[in-house]
């Protein structure tokens, strides 16, 4: 299999879309990620996955601490300022977690100290300690095959 074959194969694993953003010295720095998942509930650990060519990278390693921000169905804008989409710059603000940087209006706000660090093939991942958590009752921004979408309406099924 090729590189693009992987790539179009992993991206018919619909996912929520989140934020990544740390703070270093003051200056928030963030970026679009969906390699995002739970591992623990005791103790509570999630785990990013970062690209070794990420800006966000280094940040993250000096920092010690990030926040996953699972973006709403209206923040699909946000989304994309964070994955360099949008060509004219826009200022974004963010409010604190537990002193971590965090989005307002995103579904869910997790903040995290870094646990432990692995490198994987050509990115790092990093689980987080989650030391707070902030929750708005909005629906989820999704991902699926190259595209935003939006959760539909279930229609009653019988069985």
């Amino acid at each position: 299999m090729d590189d693009r074959q992987f790539r179009t194969a992993m991206g018919k694993f619909a996912t929520g879309v989140t934020v990544i953003a740390t703070d270093v010295d003051g200056d928030v720095h963030g970026m679009t990620a969906n390699a995002f998942m739970s591992v623990s509930l005791d103790p509570k650990l999630v785990v990013i996955s970062i690209g070794e060519k990420a800006r966000i990278l280094e940040k993250i390693k000096q920092s010690q601490t990030f926040s996953v921000n699972i973006l709403a169905a209206d923040q699909q804008e946000l989304s994309m300022i964070f994955a360099g989409q949008l060509k004219e710059h826009r200022e974004v603000e963010f409010d604190r977690l537990d002193g971590k940087p965090v989005l307002n209006g995103a579904v869910a706000q997790i903040a995290c100290d870094v646990s432990a660090v692995h490198l994987e093939g050509d990115h790092t991942l990093f689980i987080g300690r989650v030391t707070d958590i902030h929750l708005e009752d909005a629906e989820p921004l999704i991902f699926y095959s190259g595209k935003y979408r939006a959760l539909a309406e279930e229609k009653a099924v019988t069985v």
